[in-house]
């Protein structure tokens, strides 16, 4: 049940551009819906809310969803402001902030202005934590927006998870999820949502191969990337899925066995999910994603043969061939995953991390 916003609570400007349709969104819907359900007031500006439709069609209490302003709303900017993935908000509404005595007449000074960063493993993410920058020209001039980075580590900010994250896992049918979908218990089910990783043939034609296969293929270009190759692999079973909550997305990672998974969204649900997974990182045409891939599996402590696996999965070196999936390779896995999960539960999650930030600065 959702709270109701009190005397106290605060009204947050989240502001999210949408670059990939599903994480940039996902994230921010997530920290949105998180903030509404301890009792915040939020308002999320966007530039495309159509993935809103079926990632949280029946919304979220106390979050209004507006479209991307080029000033401040009548009233001003709220309390905190707060911009996602270094998305640029308008001049308009950063004079605004730097001119506002607060939102709805509060008597404290200027609105907190945050940039929540992309999620990296990377070393610079520990010292750039919670940094302050001064802005000294431009709309904002006598500002400090503050710089808060999502991580792996206990001097990050944490990743989101919500209050009830585990006892949705505890009540969860897994053996249920499967018989409606006709997947066997000794069927290997496999979850793919991906761009066009260099991988993909190779998995393809090992599940084909395999004969007790089901591979599970999220709408869009994971879908379309397989269908490229079925020609191919007349035998392989492919359900392809249409689009759904996130809820579902979260389920389907707790049912299957193996889980291929894209972007920062997903990969943060992979980790909650407990089972073994595969990442396939945005690619950058530096190859700057080499490197937070490697930082990202140092974290993780992960067995040779994830690493080789995310290695030829992501296109890195030449010469990497796809592990082969057993039994033994996906319980080796899976007690890598569960070992990093058990790391992150003994950590506060982004949004306690974040209210306690606003707390201490405002």
């Amino acid at each position: 049940m959702t709270p109701h916003p009190s005397s106290h609570s605060r009204l947050w400007d989240v502001f999210c551009q949408v670059i990939d349709n599903f994480g940039d969104i996902g994230v921010c819907w997530r920290l949105c819906a998180q903030l509404a359900a301890r009792g915040e007031r939020v308002r999320l500006w966007t530039d495309d809310a159509s993935a809103l439709a079926w990632m949280a069609p029946a919304g979220a209490p106390n979050v209004q969803v507006l479209p991307w302003p080029t000033s401040a709303p009548p009233g001003g900017p709220g309390d905190v402001v707060v911009e996602a993935f270094g998305c640029e908000i308008a001049p308009d509404f950063i004079a605004s902030i730097a001119h506002s005595m607060g939102a709805e007449g509060s008597k404290h000074s200027k609105p907190l202005w945050i940039n929540l960063e992309y999620l990296s493993a990377e070393p610079f993410v520990e010292r750039s934590h919670r940094l302050p920058s001064l802005q000294s020209s431009g709309p904002g001039a006598g500002c400090t927006r503050w710089f808060f980075y999502p991580g792996f580590t206990p001097r990050t900010g944490g990743l989101l998870r919500e209050a009830d994250l585990l006892q949705r896992q505890a009540a969860f049918d897994r053996s249920a999820w499967r018989a409606r979908r006709g997947i066997g218990a000794e069927q290997l089910a496999v979850s793919l949502f991906c761009y066009e990783p260099a991988g993909l043939p190779a998995l393809v034609a090992q599940l084909a191969a395999r004969g007790n296969a089901r591979l599970l293929a999220t709408p869009g270009r994971a879908a379309a990337a397989v269908q490229a190759l079925q020609p191919a692999h007349p035998t392989l079973t492919v359900e392809f899925l249409a689009p759904c909550p996130q809820p579902a997305f979260d389920e389907m990672l707790w049912a299957c066995d193996l889980n291929c998974v894209r972007g920062e969204d997903s990969l943060v649900r992979a980790l909650w999910a407990g089972r073994p997974f595969v990442w396939h990182i945005y690619p950058q045409d530096d190859d700057a994603h080499h490197a937070k891939l490697q930082a990202f599996l140092d974290w993780l402590d992960a067995p040779e043969s994830l690493r080789r696996f995310h290695a030829a999965w992501n296109g890195v070196g030449s010469d990497v061939a796809l592990p082969a999936i057993t039994a033994a390779t996906l319980a080796d896995w899976q007690a890598c995953v569960q070992a990093a999960r058990a790391r992150l539960l003994a950590q506060d999650d982004l949004l306690t991390q974040l209210m306690g930030f606003v707390a201490e600065k405002s």
